[in-house]
Protein backbone atom coordinates (compact mmCIF):
# COMPACT_ATOMS: atom_id res chain seq x y z
CA UNK A 1 0.00 0.00 0.00
CA UNK A 2 2.47 2.11 0.92
CA UNK A 3 4.80 1.67 -2.43
CA UNK A 4 1.64 2.13 -4.60
CA UNK A 5 1.02 5.54 -2.59
CA UNK A 6 4.35 6.54 -3.12
CA UNK A 7 4.74 5.79 -6.79
CA UNK A 8 5.98 8.15 -9.70
CA UNK A 9 2.76 7.53 -11.86
CA UNK A 10 -0.51 9.05 -10.36
CA UNK A 11 -2.81 6.84 -12.88
CA UNK A 12 -5.04 4.00 -10.64
CA UNK A 13 -2.47 4.97 -7.38
CA UNK A 14 -5.65 5.10 -5.48
CA UNK A 15 -6.85 1.66 -6.98
CA UNK A 16 -3.99 -0.25 -6.43
CA UNK A 17 -3.74 1.51 -2.55
CA UNK A 18 -7.68 0.09 -2.44
CA UNK A 19 -6.38 -3.75 -4.06
CA UNK A 20 -3.59 -4.10 -1.70
CA UNK A 21 -5.66 -3.69 1.08
CA UNK A 22 -8.68 -5.83 -0.14
CA UNK A 23 -5.63 -8.56 -0.99
CA UNK A 24 -3.98 -8.31 2.33
CA UNK A 25 -7.52 -8.36 4.14
CA UNK A 26 -8.88 -11.72 2.45
CA UNK A 27 -5.44 -13.74 2.92
CA UNK A 28 -5.93 -12.57 6.48
CA UNK A 29 -9.52 -13.79 6.92
CA UNK A 30 -8.62 -17.11 4.78
CA UNK A 31 -6.38 -17.98 7.27
CA UNK A 32 -9.26 -16.79 10.57
CA UNK A 33 -13.13 -16.60 8.78
CA UNK A 34 -14.98 -14.96 10.76
CA UNK A 35 -18.22 -16.26 12.44
CA UNK A 36 -22.21 -15.53 11.08
CA UNK A 37 -25.29 -16.52 13.24
CA UNK A 38 -27.81 -18.61 10.58
CA UNK A 39 -30.88 -19.36 11.46
CA UNK A 40 -32.29 -23.64 11.93
CA UNK A 41 -34.86 -25.41 13.11
CA UNK A 42 -34.56 -27.44 16.66
CA UNK A 43 -34.34 -31.12 16.37
CA UNK A 44 -35.31 -31.51 12.75
CA UNK A 45 -33.33 -34.49 10.23
CA UNK A 46 -33.52 -35.09 6.45
CA UNK A 47 -33.23 -38.73 5.28
CA UNK A 48 -32.18 -39.08 1.18
CA UNK A 49 -34.08 -42.36 0.24
CA UNK A 50 -33.90 -43.97 -3.66
CA UNK A 51 -35.55 -41.50 -6.23
CA UNK A 52 -34.85 -37.98 -4.14
CA UNK A 53 -34.57 -34.67 -6.06
CA UNK A 54 -31.24 -32.52 -5.57
CA UNK A 55 -33.24 -29.79 -6.10
CA UNK A 56 -36.02 -30.37 -3.65
CA UNK A 57 -32.87 -30.95 -0.84
CA UNK A 58 -31.05 -27.59 -1.97
CA UNK A 59 -34.75 -25.74 -1.50
CA UNK A 60 -35.48 -28.09 1.82
CA UNK A 61 -31.75 -26.81 3.12
CA UNK A 62 -32.03 -23.14 2.46
CA UNK A 63 -35.96 -23.48 4.13
CA UNK A 64 -35.10 -25.30 6.99
CA UNK A 65 -31.27 -23.63 6.94
CA UNK A 66 -27.74 -24.69 9.00
CA UNK A 67 -27.88 -27.70 11.46
CA UNK A 68 -30.08 -30.70 10.43
CA UNK A 69 -28.42 -33.69 9.26
CA UNK A 70 -28.83 -35.49 6.16
CA UNK A 71 -28.58 -38.95 6.16
CA UNK A 72 -28.59 -41.39 3.05
CA UNK A 73 -30.95 -44.41 3.99
CA UNK A 74 -30.53 -46.76 0.68
CA UNK A 75 -29.95 -44.06 -1.70
CA UNK A 76 -26.55 -43.51 -4.37
CA UNK A 77 -25.73 -39.68 -3.64
CA UNK A 78 -23.05 -37.59 -4.24
CA UNK A 79 -24.05 -34.84 -1.54
CA UNK A 80 -22.69 -34.41 2.07
CA UNK A 81 -24.96 -37.11 3.84
CA UNK A 82 -23.87 -39.90 6.08
CA UNK A 83 -25.21 -43.26 5.26
CA UNK A 84 -27.51 -44.43 8.02
CA UNK A 85 -27.52 -48.55 8.44
CA UNK A 86 -30.41 -48.61 10.52
CA UNK A 87 -33.37 -46.19 11.79
CA UNK A 88 -32.95 -47.06 15.51
CA UNK A 89 -30.37 -44.43 15.20
CA UNK A 90 -32.80 -41.68 14.41
CA UNK A 91 -34.53 -42.90 16.92
CA UNK A 92 -31.59 -42.65 19.65
CA UNK A 93 -31.33 -39.15 18.90
CA UNK A 94 -30.50 -36.68 21.97
CA UNK A 95 -31.99 -34.33 21.91
CA UNK A 96 -34.55 -36.53 20.75
CA UNK A 97 -36.09 -35.49 16.89
CA UNK A 98 -39.24 -34.07 16.47
CA UNK A 99 -39.76 -34.37 12.41
CA UNK A 100 -38.10 -36.44 9.74
CA UNK A 101 -37.71 -35.43 6.37
CA UNK A 102 -38.00 -37.96 3.98
CA UNK A 103 -37.00 -37.24 0.49
CA UNK A 104 -37.78 -39.43 -2.25
CA UNK A 105 -40.12 -42.67 -2.95
CA UNK A 106 -39.72 -42.83 1.65
CA UNK A 107 -39.68 -46.06 3.53
CA UNK A 108 -40.97 -49.37 3.57
CA UNK A 109 -44.52 -49.93 5.64
CA UNK A 110 -42.43 -52.18 7.59
CA UNK A 111 -40.02 -49.78 8.58
CA UNK A 112 -42.30 -47.08 9.62
CA UNK A 113 -42.40 -48.54 13.38
CA UNK A 114 -38.92 -48.43 13.95
CA UNK A 115 -39.31 -44.44 14.14
CA UNK A 116 -41.03 -44.70 17.23
CA UNK A 117 -43.18 -41.18 17.60
CA UNK A 118 -41.10 -39.07 15.23
CA UNK A 119 -43.68 -37.50 13.21
CA UNK A 120 -42.12 -37.70 9.28
CA UNK A 121 -43.02 -35.29 6.45
CA UNK A 122 -42.27 -36.81 2.85
CA UNK A 123 -41.17 -34.95 0.04
CA UNK A 124 -41.54 -36.80 -3.12
CA UNK A 125 -38.94 -36.68 -6.23
CA UNK A 126 -39.76 -36.56 -9.45
CA UNK A 127 -43.24 -36.63 -10.99
CA UNK A 128 -44.11 -40.76 -11.49
CA UNK A 129 -44.26 -42.14 -15.07
CA UNK A 130 -45.09 -45.68 -15.25
CA UNK A 131 -47.53 -48.52 -13.55
CA UNK A 132 -49.22 -46.52 -10.84
CA UNK A 133 -51.50 -49.08 -9.77
CA UNK A 134 -52.83 -52.95 -10.62
CA UNK A 135 -54.73 -55.51 -9.51
CA UNK A 136 -55.29 -59.19 -10.52
CA UNK A 137 -56.60 -62.38 -8.44
CA UNK A 138 -53.02 -64.17 -7.41
CA UNK A 139 -54.96 -67.56 -6.74
CA UNK A 140 -57.42 -68.67 -9.93
CA UNK A 141 -59.19 -71.63 -10.95
CA UNK A 142 -58.12 -73.13 -14.01
CA UNK A 143 -61.14 -71.59 -16.77
CA UNK A 144 -61.76 -68.71 -15.42
CA UNK A 145 -59.74 -65.08 -17.10
CA UNK A 146 -57.27 -63.40 -15.55
CA UNK A 147 -58.60 -60.14 -15.39
CA UNK A 148 -55.61 -57.70 -14.58
CA UNK A 149 -56.67 -53.45 -14.71
CA UNK A 150 -54.72 -50.82 -13.22
CA UNK A 151 -53.57 -47.07 -14.03
CA UNK A 152 -50.79 -46.14 -16.28
CA UNK A 153 -48.89 -41.96 -14.98
CA UNK A 154 -47.89 -39.97 -17.73
CA UNK A 155 -46.72 -42.86 -20.25
CA UNK A 156 -46.07 -40.71 -23.27
CA UNK A 157 -47.19 -40.91 -26.81
CA UNK A 158 -47.52 -44.02 -28.82
CA UNK A 159 -47.59 -46.29 -25.93
CA UNK A 160 -48.70 -50.05 -25.09
CA UNK A 161 -49.11 -52.14 -22.30
CA UNK A 162 -49.27 -55.46 -23.22
CA UNK A 163 -49.73 -58.74 -21.19
CA UNK A 164 -46.99 -61.40 -21.83
CA UNK A 165 -48.26 -65.05 -20.53
CA UNK A 166 -46.76 -68.37 -22.04
CA UNK A 167 -43.92 -66.72 -24.03
CA UNK A 168 -46.16 -64.46 -25.76
CA UNK A 169 -48.27 -61.22 -26.17
CA UNK A 170 -51.57 -62.22 -25.15
CA UNK A 171 -53.91 -58.94 -24.98
CA UNK A 172 -52.37 -55.33 -25.47
CA UNK A 173 -54.17 -52.05 -25.03
CA UNK A 174 -52.98 -48.62 -26.58
CA UNK A 175 -52.55 -45.58 -23.94
CA UNK A 176 -53.95 -41.25 -24.88
CA UNK A 177 -50.77 -39.06 -24.11
CA UNK A 178 -52.19 -38.29 -20.33
CA UNK A 179 -51.95 -42.40 -19.36
CA UNK A 180 -55.31 -43.85 -17.62
CA UNK A 181 -56.98 -46.90 -16.66
CA UNK A 182 -56.35 -50.15 -18.57
CA UNK A 183 -57.86 -54.07 -18.18
CA UNK A 184 -56.20 -56.91 -19.87
CA UNK A 185 -57.33 -60.64 -20.10
CA UNK A 186 -56.30 -63.88 -20.21
CA UNK A 187 -57.53 -67.55 -19.99
CA UNK A 188 -54.96 -69.33 -18.32
CA UNK A 189 -54.39 -73.37 -20.10
CA UNK A 190 -52.56 -75.24 -17.58
CA UNK A 191 -52.80 -75.67 -13.84
CA UNK A 192 -49.23 -74.87 -11.63
CA UNK A 193 -46.86 -71.39 -10.76
CA UNK A 194 -46.84 -68.96 -13.55
CA UNK A 195 -45.28 -65.76 -13.72
CA UNK A 196 -46.48 -63.43 -16.80
CA UNK A 197 -45.15 -59.90 -17.55
CA UNK A 198 -46.99 -57.11 -18.25
CA UNK A 199 -45.23 -54.85 -20.47
CA UNK A 200 -44.99 -51.18 -20.82
CA UNK A 201 -43.63 -50.26 -24.00
CA UNK A 202 -42.88 -46.28 -24.75
CA UNK A 203 -40.64 -44.79 -27.92
CA UNK A 204 -37.40 -43.63 -26.96
CA UNK A 205 -37.14 -45.44 -23.66
CA UNK A 206 -36.72 -48.76 -22.44
CA UNK A 207 -39.24 -51.55 -21.98
CA UNK A 208 -40.76 -51.64 -18.47
CA UNK A 209 -41.70 -55.48 -17.20
CA UNK A 210 -43.39 -56.27 -14.43
CA UNK A 211 -44.02 -59.67 -12.76
CA UNK A 212 -47.73 -60.74 -12.75
CA UNK A 213 -47.21 -64.04 -10.35
CA UNK A 214 -50.85 -66.45 -10.07
CA UNK A 215 -50.95 -69.72 -8.89
CA UNK A 216 -53.73 -71.75 -11.10
CA UNK A 217 -55.22 -74.08 -9.44
CA UNK A 218 -57.96 -77.55 -10.59
CA UNK A 219 -60.65 -76.39 -9.48
CA UNK A 220 -63.11 -78.66 -6.97
CA UNK A 221 -66.13 -79.32 -9.39
CA UNK A 222 -69.10 -80.34 -7.74
CA UNK A 223 -71.54 -83.14 -8.41
CA UNK A 224 -74.21 -81.94 -10.63
CA UNK A 225 -77.74 -84.06 -10.42
CA UNK A 226 -80.02 -83.10 -13.54
CA UNK A 227 -83.76 -84.24 -13.38
CA UNK A 228 -85.87 -83.62 -16.33
CA UNK A 229 -90.15 -84.65 -16.73
CA UNK A 230 -89.60 -84.79 -20.35
CA UNK A 231 -86.34 -85.44 -23.31
CA UNK A 232 -85.66 -82.19 -24.01
CA UNK A 233 -82.82 -80.16 -25.41
CA UNK A 234 -81.86 -78.06 -22.58
CA UNK A 235 -80.94 -80.72 -20.40
CA UNK A 236 -79.04 -82.86 -23.28
CA UNK A 237 -77.33 -79.62 -23.94
CA UNK A 238 -76.62 -78.94 -19.92
CA UNK A 239 -75.81 -82.53 -19.73
CA UNK A 240 -72.90 -82.50 -22.63
CA UNK A 241 -71.59 -79.23 -21.38
CA UNK A 242 -70.90 -80.21 -17.59
CA UNK A 243 -69.37 -83.22 -19.17
CA UNK A 244 -67.42 -81.69 -21.51
CA UNK A 245 -66.17 -79.51 -18.38
CA UNK A 246 -65.10 -82.75 -16.21
CA UNK A 247 -68.24 -81.88 -13.83
CA UNK A 248 -69.60 -85.16 -12.13
CA UNK A 249 -72.79 -85.19 -13.76
CA UNK A 250 -76.21 -87.69 -13.49
CA UNK A 251 -79.43 -86.81 -15.57
CA UNK A 252 -82.31 -88.26 -14.93
CA UNK A 253 -85.27 -87.84 -17.63
CA UNK A 254 -88.97 -89.70 -17.82
CA UNK A 255 -89.85 -90.29 -20.62
CA UNK A 256 -93.49 -91.93 -19.18
CA UNK A 257 -95.46 -93.26 -16.28
CA UNK A 258 -93.06 -95.29 -14.34
CA UNK A 259 -90.32 -95.20 -17.04
CA UNK A 260 -86.83 -93.24 -16.55
CA UNK A 261 -83.86 -93.20 -18.67
CA UNK A 262 -80.71 -92.22 -16.69
CA UNK A 263 -77.16 -91.03 -18.08
CA UNK A 264 -74.16 -91.06 -15.83
CA UNK A 265 -70.69 -89.42 -16.88
CA UNK A 266 -67.92 -89.19 -14.63
CA UNK A 267 -68.99 -90.88 -11.73
CA UNK A 268 -70.88 -94.85 -11.25
CA UNK A 269 -74.13 -95.83 -11.78
CA UNK A 270 -76.56 -95.35 -9.16
CA UNK A 271 -80.00 -95.60 -8.82
CA UNK A 272 -82.56 -92.18 -9.20
CA UNK A 273 -85.85 -93.46 -8.82
CA UNK A 274 -86.03 -91.73 -5.79
CA UNK A 275 -84.76 -88.48 -3.98
CA UNK A 276 -83.37 -89.61 -0.62
CA UNK A 277 -81.01 -88.80 1.68
CA UNK A 278 -77.94 -91.19 0.29
CA UNK A 279 -78.34 -90.40 -2.73
CA UNK A 280 -79.06 -86.09 -2.58
CA UNK A 281 -75.56 -86.61 -0.28
CA UNK A 282 -73.66 -87.22 -3.43
CA UNK A 283 -74.64 -84.29 -5.24
CA UNK A 284 -73.60 -80.38 -4.73
CA UNK A 285 -75.95 -79.29 -7.22
CA UNK A 286 -79.70 -80.60 -8.40
CA UNK A 287 -80.61 -79.04 -11.35
CA UNK A 288 -84.39 -79.68 -12.15
CA UNK A 289 -87.94 -78.20 -13.87
CA UNK A 290 -90.74 -76.99 -12.19
CA UNK A 291 -92.78 -79.79 -13.83
CA UNK A 292 -90.24 -82.01 -11.95
CA UNK A 293 -90.81 -80.57 -8.61
CA UNK A 294 -94.40 -81.01 -8.52
CA UNK A 295 -94.69 -84.37 -8.25
CA UNK A 296 -92.46 -85.04 -5.63
CA UNK A 297 -93.69 -87.30 -2.73
CA UNK A 298 -93.53 -86.08 0.60
CA UNK A 299 -90.58 -87.99 1.93
CA UNK A 300 -88.74 -86.63 -1.38
CA UNK A 301 -89.96 -83.12 -0.54
CA UNK A 302 -88.69 -83.13 3.13
CA UNK A 303 -85.66 -85.05 1.88
CA UNK A 304 -84.60 -82.21 -0.67
CA UNK A 305 -85.91 -78.92 1.95
CA UNK A 306 -83.77 -81.05 4.32
CA UNK A 307 -80.48 -80.96 2.46
CA UNK A 308 -80.73 -77.60 0.85
CA UNK A 309 -81.36 -76.20 4.86
CA UNK A 310 -78.39 -77.98 6.09
CA UNK A 311 -75.91 -76.35 3.33
CA UNK A 312 -75.38 -79.50 1.71
CA UNK A 313 -77.32 -78.99 -1.44
CA UNK A 314 -77.97 -76.31 -4.12
CA UNK A 315 -81.16 -76.24 -5.73
CA UNK A 316 -81.57 -74.54 -9.09
CA UNK A 317 -85.37 -74.36 -10.42
CA UNK A 318 -85.69 -73.65 -13.99
CA UNK A 319 -89.00 -71.80 -13.82
CA UNK A 320 -92.33 -71.87 -16.22
CA UNK A 321 -94.67 -69.10 -16.76
CA UNK A 322 -96.85 -70.15 -13.76
CA UNK A 323 -96.17 -70.38 -10.35
CA UNK A 324 -93.52 -72.69 -8.60
CA UNK A 325 -94.63 -75.29 -6.89
CA UNK A 326 -94.87 -75.87 -3.11
CA UNK A 327 -92.10 -78.32 -2.89
CA UNK A 328 -89.20 -75.55 -3.82
CA UNK A 329 -87.85 -74.13 -0.82
CA UNK A 330 -88.59 -70.40 -0.08
CA UNK A 331 -91.10 -70.40 -3.05
CA UNK A 332 -93.44 -67.77 -1.80
CA UNK A 333 -90.50 -65.23 -2.39
CA UNK A 334 -89.94 -66.38 -5.88
CA UNK A 335 -93.30 -65.04 -7.86
CA UNK A 336 -93.05 -65.76 -11.10
CA UNK A 337 -95.42 -63.42 -13.66
CA UNK A 338 -95.88 -63.99 -17.17
CA UNK A 339 -94.62 -61.69 -19.67
CA UNK A 340 -96.58 -59.58 -21.84
CA UNK A 341 -94.27 -60.41 -25.59
CA UNK A 342 -92.82 -63.78 -24.57
CA UNK A 343 -92.04 -64.51 -28.31
CA UNK A 344 -89.78 -61.72 -29.09
CA UNK A 345 -85.85 -62.35 -28.10
CA UNK A 346 -84.80 -60.27 -25.21
CA UNK A 347 -81.26 -58.90 -24.15
CA UNK A 348 -80.00 -60.25 -20.88
CA UNK A 349 -77.26 -59.23 -19.20
CA UNK A 350 -75.18 -60.33 -15.71
CA UNK A 351 -71.48 -59.27 -14.51
CA UNK A 352 -69.62 -61.54 -16.19
CA UNK A 353 -71.30 -61.78 -19.67
CA UNK A 354 -69.05 -61.95 -22.62
CA UNK A 355 -70.56 -60.82 -25.41
CA UNK A 356 -74.65 -59.56 -26.23
CA UNK A 357 -77.03 -62.13 -25.15
CA UNK A 358 -81.01 -62.52 -26.29
CA UNK A 359 -82.99 -65.05 -25.45
CA UNK A 360 -86.93 -65.75 -25.31
CA UNK A 361 -88.26 -64.21 -21.27
CA UNK A 362 -92.01 -65.42 -20.90
CA UNK A 363 -91.51 -64.97 -17.70
CA UNK A 364 -89.50 -62.88 -15.35
CA UNK A 365 -89.22 -62.95 -11.26
CA UNK A 366 -90.97 -60.28 -8.64
CA UNK A 367 -88.33 -58.24 -7.59
CA UNK A 368 -88.04 -58.62 -3.81
CA UNK A 369 -85.66 -57.66 -1.16
CA UNK A 370 -84.49 -61.10 0.11
CA UNK A 371 -83.25 -62.24 -3.44
CA UNK A 372 -80.10 -61.48 -4.96
CA UNK A 373 -80.24 -60.74 -8.51
CA UNK A 374 -78.00 -63.24 -10.64
CA UNK A 375 -79.50 -61.95 -14.59
CA UNK A 376 -81.64 -58.78 -15.71
CA UNK A 377 -83.69 -58.46 -18.90
CA UNK A 378 -84.96 -55.50 -20.39
CA UNK A 379 -85.74 -52.88 -18.17
CA UNK A 380 -84.04 -54.58 -15.38
CA UNK A 381 -86.54 -57.08 -14.92
CA UNK A 382 -85.36 -60.07 -12.80
CA UNK A 383 -84.60 -63.01 -15.15
CA UNK A 384 -82.54 -65.11 -12.08
CA UNK A 385 -82.17 -64.78 -8.66
CA UNK A 386 -81.29 -66.78 -5.86
CA UNK A 387 -81.83 -66.92 -2.10
CA UNK A 388 -80.07 -68.04 1.11
CA UNK A 389 -82.05 -70.72 2.81
CA UNK A 390 -80.56 -71.92 6.05
CA UNK A 391 -76.86 -72.66 4.95
CA UNK A 392 -78.23 -73.25 1.45
CA UNK A 393 -79.09 -72.03 -1.46
CA UNK A 394 -82.18 -71.64 -3.90
CA UNK A 395 -81.73 -70.12 -7.28
CA UNK A 396 -84.82 -69.54 -10.05
CA UNK A 397 -84.08 -69.05 -13.46
CA UNK A 398 -87.10 -67.99 -16.12
CA UNK A 399 -84.79 -68.04 -18.92
CA UNK A 400 -85.64 -71.09 -21.01
CA UNK A 401 -84.00 -72.45 -23.92
CA UNK A 402 -80.59 -71.68 -23.47
CA UNK A 403 -79.14 -74.49 -25.81
CA UNK A 404 -80.38 -72.07 -28.72
CA UNK A 405 -76.82 -70.04 -27.70
CA UNK A 406 -74.61 -73.26 -28.09
CA UNK A 407 -76.45 -73.70 -31.53
CA UNK A 408 -75.65 -70.50 -32.56
CA UNK A 409 -72.06 -71.20 -31.72
CA UNK A 410 -72.17 -68.00 -28.49
CA UNK A 411 -70.44 -71.16 -26.56
CA UNK A 412 -68.40 -68.39 -24.10
CA UNK A 413 -72.23 -66.93 -23.31
CA UNK A 414 -73.70 -70.35 -22.51
CA UNK A 415 -71.03 -71.16 -20.37
CA UNK A 416 -70.85 -67.83 -18.98
CA UNK A 417 -74.85 -68.10 -17.86
CA UNK A 418 -74.90 -71.61 -16.32
CA UNK A 419 -72.01 -70.85 -14.57
CA UNK A 420 -73.60 -67.29 -12.70
CA UNK A 421 -76.17 -70.36 -11.83
CA UNK A 422 -73.79 -72.42 -10.84
CA UNK A 423 -71.92 -70.28 -8.73
CA UNK A 424 -74.71 -69.14 -6.46
CA UNK A 425 -75.92 -72.50 -5.84
CA UNK A 426 -73.16 -74.34 -5.12
CA UNK A 427 -73.00 -74.97 -1.28
CA UNK A 428 -70.28 -72.94 0.44
CA UNK A 429 -67.28 -74.95 1.39
CA UNK A 430 -66.62 -76.42 5.23
CA UNK A 431 -64.99 -74.12 7.45
CA UNK A 432 -60.91 -74.87 7.25
CA UNK A 433 -57.72 -73.11 8.44
CA UNK A 434 -56.72 -70.25 5.64
CA UNK A 435 -53.45 -68.03 5.35
CA UNK A 436 -52.79 -64.25 3.97
CA UNK A 437 -49.84 -62.57 3.42
CA UNK A 438 -50.00 -59.30 5.07
CA UNK A 439 -48.93 -57.15 2.28
CA UNK A 440 -49.63 -57.18 -1.20
CA UNK A 441 -45.97 -56.38 -1.97
CA UNK A 442 -43.30 -58.67 -0.39
CA UNK A 443 -39.84 -57.63 -0.87
CA UNK A 444 -36.53 -59.64 -0.28
CA UNK A 445 -34.99 -58.99 2.98
CA UNK A 446 -38.20 -57.03 4.43
CA UNK A 447 -40.19 -58.57 7.49
CA UNK A 448 -43.14 -60.31 5.66
CA UNK A 449 -46.26 -60.84 8.37
CA UNK A 450 -48.12 -64.39 7.76
CA UNK A 451 -52.04 -64.62 9.00
CA UNK A 452 -53.05 -67.82 10.16
CA UNK A 453 -57.06 -68.54 10.60
CA UNK A 454 -57.87 -71.32 12.42
CA UNK A 455 -57.53 -73.54 15.11
CA UNK A 456 -53.52 -73.22 16.56
CA UNK A 457 -51.36 -75.95 15.29
CA UNK A 458 -50.38 -78.37 17.52
CA UNK A 459 -46.95 -78.55 15.25
CA UNK A 460 -44.64 -75.45 13.83
CA UNK A 461 -45.54 -74.45 9.95
CA UNK A 462 -42.39 -74.72 7.52
CA UNK A 463 -42.10 -71.70 4.76
CA UNK A 464 -39.72 -72.86 1.92
CA UNK A 465 -38.32 -71.09 -0.83
CA UNK A 466 -39.26 -72.91 -3.95
CA UNK A 467 -36.39 -72.07 -6.04
CA UNK A 468 -34.04 -73.68 -3.46
CA UNK A 469 -32.89 -72.35 -0.09
CA UNK A 470 -32.91 -73.36 3.84
CA UNK A 471 -36.62 -73.97 5.08
CA UNK A 472 -37.61 -72.00 7.91
CA UNK A 473 -40.05 -73.10 10.76
CA UNK A 474 -42.64 -69.92 11.36
CA UNK A 475 -43.08 -68.87 15.11
CA UNK A 476 -47.01 -68.05 15.63
CA UNK A 477 -48.35 -65.67 17.82
CA UNK A 478 -51.93 -66.18 18.87
CA UNK A 479 -54.17 -63.30 19.66
CA UNK A 480 -55.58 -62.20 22.50
CA UNK A 481 -59.15 -61.52 21.22
CA UNK A 482 -59.30 -64.15 19.11
CA UNK A 483 -57.67 -66.77 19.24
CA UNK A 484 -58.76 -68.45 15.88
CA UNK A 485 -56.20 -65.79 14.41
CA UNK A 486 -52.37 -66.36 14.58
CA UNK A 487 -49.39 -64.56 12.95
CA UNK A 488 -45.95 -65.16 12.09
CA UNK A 489 -43.19 -63.14 11.00
CA UNK A 490 -41.09 -64.15 8.13
CA UNK A 491 -38.12 -62.60 6.99
CA UNK A 492 -37.36 -63.70 2.84
CA UNK A 493 -34.10 -63.75 1.78
CA UNK A 494 -34.23 -64.05 -2.22
CA UNK A 495 -37.26 -63.16 -4.70
CA UNK A 496 -39.62 -65.68 -5.94
CA UNK A 497 -42.38 -68.51 -5.05
CA UNK A 498 -42.75 -69.65 -1.22
CA UNK A 499 -44.70 -72.11 0.59
CA UNK A 500 -45.70 -72.87 3.76
CA UNK A 501 -46.38 -76.01 4.82
CA UNK A 502 -49.22 -76.29 7.65
CA UNK A 503 -51.52 -77.00 10.06
CA UNK A 504 -51.87 -80.90 8.64
CA UNK A 505 -51.50 -80.94 4.84
CA UNK A 506 -51.84 -77.48 3.89
CA UNK A 507 -50.18 -75.51 1.77
CA UNK A 508 -50.38 -71.81 1.00
CA UNK A 509 -47.85 -70.22 -1.23
CA UNK A 510 -47.05 -66.60 -1.78
CA UNK A 511 -44.89 -64.54 -4.09
CA UNK A 512 -41.82 -62.45 -3.05
CA UNK A 513 -41.23 -59.48 -5.71
CA UNK A 514 -37.59 -58.67 -6.31
CA UNK A 515 -36.25 -55.57 -5.42
CA UNK A 516 -37.32 -52.67 -7.67
CA UNK A 517 -40.41 -54.28 -8.93
CA UNK A 518 -43.81 -52.31 -9.09
CA UNK A 519 -41.79 -48.88 -7.46
CA UNK A 520 -45.21 -47.07 -8.54
CA UNK A 521 -47.18 -49.17 -5.89
CA UNK A 522 -45.29 -49.21 -3.06
CA UNK A 523 -45.05 -45.13 -3.56
CA UNK A 524 -48.74 -44.94 -2.95
CA UNK A 525 -48.73 -48.38 0.16
CA UNK A 526 -45.48 -45.87 1.56
CA UNK A 527 -47.65 -42.60 1.45
CA UNK A 528 -50.39 -44.82 3.00
CA UNK A 529 -48.30 -45.87 5.98
CA UNK A 530 -46.84 -42.74 6.58
CA UNK A 531 -50.24 -41.19 6.86
CA UNK A 532 -51.14 -43.90 9.05
CA UNK A 533 -48.17 -43.25 11.13
CA UNK A 534 -48.34 -39.73 11.50
CA UNK A 535 -51.95 -39.89 12.75
CA UNK A 536 -51.13 -42.26 15.95
CA UNK A 537 -47.81 -40.43 16.56
CA UNK A 538 -48.21 -37.27 19.06
CA UNK A 539 -47.65 -34.06 18.10
CA UNK A 540 -45.15 -31.83 18.71
CA UNK A 541 -45.55 -28.72 21.10
CA UNK A 542 -44.45 -25.18 19.08
CA UNK A 543 -41.73 -24.84 21.39
CA UNK A 544 -39.93 -27.87 20.47
CA UNK A 545 -39.89 -26.53 16.27
CA UNK A 546 -39.38 -23.25 16.97
CA UNK A 547 -36.61 -21.44 14.91
CA UNK A 548 -33.10 -21.07 16.98
CA UNK A 549 -29.81 -19.69 15.23
CA UNK A 550 -26.22 -21.24 15.34
CA UNK A 551 -22.73 -19.96 14.90
CA UNK A 552 -21.06 -20.86 11.67
CA UNK A 553 -17.98 -20.02 10.13
CA UNK A 554 -17.86 -17.98 6.65
CA UNK A 555 -16.79 -20.39 4.02
CA UNK A 556 -12.98 -19.67 3.16
CA UNK A 557 -13.18 -20.41 -0.20
CA UNK A 558 -14.94 -16.90 -0.82
CA UNK A 559 -12.07 -15.40 0.75
CA UNK A 560 -9.49 -16.96 -0.90
CA UNK A 561 -10.85 -15.97 -4.23
CA UNK A 562 -10.85 -12.41 -3.28
CA UNK A 563 -7.34 -12.32 -2.68
CA UNK A 564 -6.77 -13.98 -5.83
CA UNK A 565 -8.65 -11.27 -8.06
CA UNK A 566 -6.71 -8.24 -5.89
CA UNK A 567 -3.49 -9.96 -6.68
CA UNK A 568 -4.09 -10.82 -10.43
CA UNK A 569 -5.11 -6.85 -10.57
CA UNK A 570 -2.04 -5.81 -9.05
CA UNK A 571 0.09 -7.68 -11.35
CA UNK A 572 -1.63 -7.04 -14.59
CA UNK A 573 -1.91 -3.48 -13.85
CA UNK A 574 2.23 -3.41 -13.33
CA UNK A 575 2.32 -5.43 -16.49
CA UNK A 576 0.39 -2.78 -18.77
Amino acid sequence: MVLAWRRPQQRQRGVRVLASAVAAGALWLTAFPPMRHLPTTQAEAVVLTEGYSPDTLRQLLRQLGAGPPVWSYGATTSAKARPLASLLTLAEQRPPLHRLHLLGHGLAAADLPLLHHIPVRLHPGPKFSGFQTAYWSAKLPLGETLLLEGTIAAPGADTWVVLRADGAGRDSLRLPIRGGPFRLRYQPKTTGLARYELLLRRPGQATLAEPVPVEITAPVLPAVLLLAAAPSFEFRFLKNHLAEAHYPVALRTSVSRGLVQTDFVNQPVQSLDRLTPSLLSRYAVLIADAATLAVLSSSETQALQTAVHDGRLGLITLAEATPLPRTIPARTDFRVQPRATPAVPQLLHWPTIPAEARALLPAHIQPNLSLHTLITGPQRVVAAASRRVGLGAVVVSAVPETFRWALQGQQAVYASFWNQLLTAAVPPAPASATWRAGTRWPRPHQPLTLHLAGNFPETTPVVTPLAGGPAVRLALRQDTRLPEWSTGQYWPSAPGWHEVRGPERMAYRFYVYPTGAWSGPLLQESQQAIAAHNAVVPKASPTSAAPITVSQTWPAECFFGLFLLAAGYLWLEEKL
